[in-house]
């Protein structure tokens, strides 16, 4: 029986195959409840706080609906409203935090502040995205790739862009769960060496994991292909340089003709369409992009009644 009650969720490389599975089947279950319109107010009375210091549009609103849905409390609290914004000790608002909620949600620039709030709080921590991972993206992903093909083990993921925090998290959820991932980078944003040792550590062999130049070389045989933003929160001034770095890493109808022809598009979102990706590919009918989006409450919701519960 696995229980994951008073966990957290920091990154993907902290749980097992058989516990990502588990959370994968309880949002599984979870999403047919409410598509039946079954109550599953299984976090009835408990509350979350939610620290924002990066803006959001799915972290905050399928992490709120999630709680409503569970029968919870979602409390948004922005860099403006806390005492941390003043300079009050991450420790201290970790400890006070902790006695007045059941978990914390935290959406922040640094990984080591997550650290640390986890170290200090005496509730879950749910890392909601930092600037080296985005572990609640990457299970939504898992759940919406398990969906519509059946399976993950074994599918071959071309990843397209930047080797930023979503690439580093869809590296370690590929290498846990026996999926081949292949990134293409142009040279110097390649994922974090470290991120990818672990994941050729975490993968029961090292030729799960490959980092490659070429969107063509990537893209061979896979059966689930995926991008995000060329320039990330905090990169804007940077944007105009990508662009014509990036010029080449795009996913179009051509690129897509060359994987399986039964592929799915994914992307976390925000799209710049036209950039990283077409209109045509993310309109088109292998895009399940919008499934993913959706699939960011459910995926939320495993987590949640998992260690809250």
């Amino acid at each position: 029986m696995i229980n994951l009650k008073g966990r957290d969720f920091l990154t993907l490389a902290d749980f097992s195959r058989e516990e990502i599975w588990y959370l994968l089947e309880l949002a599984r279950d979870l999403k047919m409840k409410q598509k039946a319109g079954i109550p599953h107010e299984i976090l009835k009375g408990k509350t979350l706080a939610m620290i924002f210091q990066k803006a959001s549009t799915r972290t905050r609103v399928s992490f709120e609906a999630a709680m409503f849905h569970l029968g919870g409390i979602a409390m948004f609290l922005s860099k403006n409203e806390l005492q941390m914004g003043r300079g009050e000790p991450i420790e201290d608002t970790a400890r006070v935090l902790a006695r007045y909620v059941d978990g914390i949600l935290i959406r922040t620039y640094s990984h080591q502040e997550v650290l640390d709030l986890a170290k200090y709080a005496d509730v879950p921590v749910i890392n909601g995205l930092t600037d080296d991972f985005h572990p609640t993206q990457a299970l939504a992903d898992l759940l919406t790739i398990w969906e519509h093909k059946g399976t993950i083990a074994g599918l071959k993921l071309a990843y397209i862009g930047d080797g930023n925090n979503v690439a580093h998290s869809l590296l370690l959820a590929g290498a846990i769960m026996g999926m081949e991932v292949t990134m293409a980078c142009p040279e110097g944003y390649e994922p974090n060496a470290a991120v990818v040792a672990k994941a050729k550590a975490l993968a029961e062999n090292e030729q799960q994991i490959r980092i490659v130049r070429e969107p063509t070389e990537a893209v061979k045989g896979a059966q689930v292909l995926y991008t995000d933003v060329w320039a990330s929160m905090g990169q804007e001034k940077e944007a105009e340089e990508r662009r014509r770095i990036f010029a080449t890493y795009q996913i179009n109808q051509e690129l897509l003709s060359l994987a399986e022809p039964e592929a799915i598009v994914l992307h976390c979102l925000p799209a710049h369409r036209g950039e990283e990706i077409t209109t045509e590919v993310i309109e088109g009918p292998q895009s399940v992009v919008f499934d993913e989006a959706e699939n960011r409450m459910h995926a939320h919701k495993a987590i949640l009644a998992a260690l809250l519960g």
